[in-house]
């Protein structure tokens, strides 16, 4: 990866399907047969949550390569306040050019966005082998819970990165994930219709069937 092969912008409305389809492309079969986020990336576009000045994508010779996007959402603190926080994703980049660096320069762009606007925290799912080179810890160890987890089960997916150093000094509580990520499997594959057809395949590793 060279950082004068691609561009990050915001994405534009006209690009709106293209992304869907990039998004489509980067997650299809990965964490189930098919996938949803195509169709999450295009319902939250609408959600009052959504951040429009944090909705990014990455090009390359005029072909987007890939996208992050950022929602607006709670944290409910022990001692009754509620807390501003972002969440992150879906973040995607092209099957082909995973692991080569795109989607960490993307991550890291978007979060410098996010701090330059004034956001104190990002909490979201993820994996802390990829995030944790941005700057991102588990979450319990900021005294931050997610919502309907029992307090046994693991929560080694649920990470926090700190955008305002120590904005979460003090603040125990749950996270609230906004409501437009949980979508209908039935709206999902009537959206996906409008799509070229791609196999569904059950493959190790996914976490839903």
């Amino acid at each position: 990866m060279n950082k004068n092969d691609y561009t990050i912008r915001l994405e534009r409305s006209e690009e709106h399907r293209d992304v869907e389809n990039l998004v489509r492309e980067a997650f299809w079969n990965v964490y189930r047969p098919g996938c949803s986020e195509h169709y999450v990336i295009h319902v939250l576009r609408d959600d009052p949550a959504f951040v429009k000045e944090l909705d990014f994508v990455m090009e390359q010779d005029g072909r987007l390569i890939g996208q992050n996007m950022f929602m607006k959402t709670v944290i409910q603190a022990d001692d009754g306040r509620v807390v501003p926080v972002l969440t992150m994703g879906p973040i995607g980049i092209l099957p082909e050019l995973k692991r080569q660096g795109y989607g960490k320069a993307l991550l890291d762009y978007s979060l410098e966005r996010a701090t330059e606007l004034g956001f104190g925290a990002v909490l979201f799912e993820g994996n802390i082998d990829f995030y944790g080179k941005s700057g991102f810890d588990y979450a319990d160890r900021f005294g931050i819970r997610y919502h309907d987890l029992p307090e046994d089960a693991d929560a080694s997916f649920f990470l926090c990165k700190e955008l305002v150093p120590g904005y979460l000094d003090g603040v125990t509580g749950v996270y609230q994930t906004p409501q437009g990520y949980y979508v209908d499997d039935a709206d999902v594959d009537e959206f996906d219709k409008a799509f070229p057809p791609k196999e569904k395949l059950k493959l190790p590793g996914q976490l839903f069937g």
